[in-house]
């Protein structure tokens, strides 16, 4: 919780639209610290990946990175959701783009494949819809852990063995259905989701990578 309070206070001082000078004694006196512990703090944001900081002999630059920025964003959809009306729905904001190509690949594997048709009621396109959140969005995505997601189990085939994940029913333009598809493991980072659905995505709702489209999860 240091860290995090610390990061809201940096972002306050204006670091999250970008570099700003600063010393430790300067920030202990806006986390009402001493400057040895004020020091520590940025280091450990540092550490965490939160900040980037340059010392020099003047002082430091120091500014929030965009790992640090999705942390305020989460922290921010947590606030909102304790003090606005609970809503059953989540609105994911972002941009169509090419994805690794595995998409292809896995929901064809029987092992998923019959998962999705039993689970989710549709037979499933080869492939997936790859978008890219922004702004406020990518705090929104982590309020998926808030709800119960749809299970898919992992399984083993001769060779390897593949891992679970869970889904989440959405809608996309005109009423289309699909659901995002969260794996356990993903080389994904968490600004990005995969969407499966009955549907060529692209073709049904004339997407291209850069198009921006607005997921509704139920």
């Amino acid at each position: 919780m240091d860290n995090i309070s610390s990061l809201k206070k940096l972002a306050l001082m204006g670091g999250i639209d970008g570099i700003i000078p600063l010393s430790s004694p300067e920030f202990a006196t806006h986390i009402s610290s001493s400057p040895q512990t004020a020091s520590r703090r940025l280091q450990a944001l540092e550490q965490a990946g939160y900040i980037t900081r340059k010392v020099e002999p003047a002082g430091q630059q120091v500014m929030i990175t965009q790992n640090g920025r999705q942390v305020l964003e989460a922290e921010y959809m947590e606030y909102r959701q304790i003090f606005t009306r609970p809503s059953t729905h989540i609105e994911l904001t972002g941009s169509v783009i090419t994805g690794l190509g595995e998409g292809q690949y896995y929901t064809a594997l029987k092992g998923y494949h019959d998962q999705f048709v039993k689970l989710l009621d549709f037979e499933p396109y080869p492939g997936t819809l790859n978008i890219r959140l922004e702004g406020e969005s990518v705090g929104c995505r982590s309020m998926l852990n808030l709800k119960d997601g749809i299970i898919i189990d992992g399984f083993k085939s001769k060779n390897r063995t593949f891992g679970g994940g869970r889904c989440y029913p959405v809608k996309l333009g005109n009423g289309t259905k699909g659901a995002i598809m969260i794996p356990d493991r993903t080389h994904y980072p968490e600004d990005i989701i995969e969407i499966i659905s009955p549907n060529n995505l692209r073709d049904k709702l004339e997407l291209k990578d850069g198009s921006r489209i607005t997921v509704l999860v139920e």
